[in-house]
């Protein structure tokens, strides 16, 4: 399990952005244990999987 720093640095994004995505939802699952949020690289290889692209011109 990683933390949001060592997830965010995993998903080559900021802490911020990944504190930001999980406010307002889209990213990637994590669990609360007691004060913290952890996230399983699985999960975070799934949510980069799920967002993949082939196009810019493709709707998300």
């Amino acid at each position: 399990m990683l933390r949001t720093p060592q997830a965010a640095k995993y998903l080559n994004i900021s802490a911020s952005t990944l504190n930001k995505l999980r406010l307002v939802g889209g990213g990637p699952r994590y669990a609360k244990l007691g004060k913290s949020v952890v996230y399983d690289p699985a999960d975070l290889d799934a949510w980069v999987e799920a967002n993949r692209r082939t196009s810019t011109s493709v709707a998300a």
